[in-house]
């Protein structure tokens, strides 16, 4: 009797851990199973994505791939015929100087500005400062011909400012259809930019840093050009260069207020496959390419001091 006990004590503790083993193991597999997403769910994301694609494909990659194959053509054959008459023009050559100088001289003052201001908003109250916000974001898509209209109202040769500051003895001789007035003008759209890029990477400065400067007997000046600098220098590195392609690709609004007075390259490329006495498209194709080339070329020096900062 007592072995018969032993026998089925024993086979009580070997069977159902047995069979539970098995129906754990059964049980896994099928949850497992279960759980495991089905080919056509693990390819749903992609499908949505495919509208984006779409467009990004017919608005980005089409009219790249358009300018690239056109630009090297001349007469139907392939030929850097474009090109070497862009480098033999003065014509040419002056729309790209002038592009470059309004876009750094622009985007230096803009980016100035935007620092003093945006450092000024993080010294004010939260809801002042969502105001503030607010307002750039309007103001920064404040452009175009909107922009040109309000500036010649404002500061042209008989504009309500423009009369005040020379009664007042302020100005004389300012001309907003020059040179100096197309700087004003590139600054103005490029400040609220600027501050709309600038205003998140002062998160990355802690109000303990100016104190403990301070207790180490650093004066204001110092604190920021040692301490608050060095930590901005990546954010005031790309927003400069997007300050800089932002200009050099400006027309409507120097378009309206100079019209084909002024030489820029996008007013050339626009004259080339809009104008009302030839058509060059193959031409602006090569200008178009040779403005990406500099804006790819000022984007990868970016990108290296950027890694070299980093590093070092």
């Amino acid at each position: 009797m007592r072995a018969y006990r032993e026998v089925l004590v024993a086979c009580r503790q070997s069977w159902p851990f047995g069979l539970s083993h098995q129906t754990r193991r059964h049980s896994n597999d099928s949850s497992s199973t279960s759980t495991r997403p089905a080919a056509w769910r693990r390819g749903l994301p992609l499908l949505w994505l495919l509208p984006f694609a779409v467009v990004f494909g017919l608005f980005q990659l089409a009219p790249i791939l358009w300018v690239l194959i056109n630009s090297f053509q001349a007469g139907g054959d392939w030929s850097l015929a474009n090109f070497q008459e862009i480098i033999d023009s003065p014509f040419y050559r002056q729309s790209f100087g002038n592009s470059i100088d309004l876009a750094v001289w622009s985007s230096l003052l803009g980016l100035l500005i935007a620092l003093v201001g945006t450092a000024a908003l993080r010294q004010v109250p939260g809801k002042v400062q969502d105001a503030v916000v607010a307002f750039t974001t309007m103001a920064s898509n404040f452009s175009g011909v909107p922009l040109a209209f309000a500036f010649i109202v404002l500061l042209g040769m008989n504009g309500a400012v423009t009369l005040l500051l020379r009664d007042a003895g302020l100005i004389d001789g300012f001309n907003l259809y020059s040179r100096s007035g197309l700087i004003i003008l590139y600054t103005y759209f490029q400040i609220p930019l600027a501050i709309l890029l600038l205003y998140p990477a002062f998160d990355g400065i802690q109000k303990d840093w100016s104190e403990a400067a301070a207790l180490l007997g650093a004066r204001p000046w110092q604190y920021w050009l040692r301490v608050v600098l060095p930590v901005l220098t990546p954010a005031l590195l790309g927003t400069f260069i997007i300050l800089l392609a932002n200009a050099l690709g400006a027309y409507a609004s120097t378009f309206a207020l100079m019209t084909s007075n002024y030489n820029l390259v996008t007013i050339q490329i626009s004259a080339l496959v809009a104008g009302d006495i030839f058509l060059e498209p193959q031409l602006a194709a090569a200008l178009s390419l040779l403005l990406m080339l500099l804006l790819v070329l000022v984007t990868a020096v970016n990108q290296w001091i950027i890694s070299r900062s980093r590093y070092e």
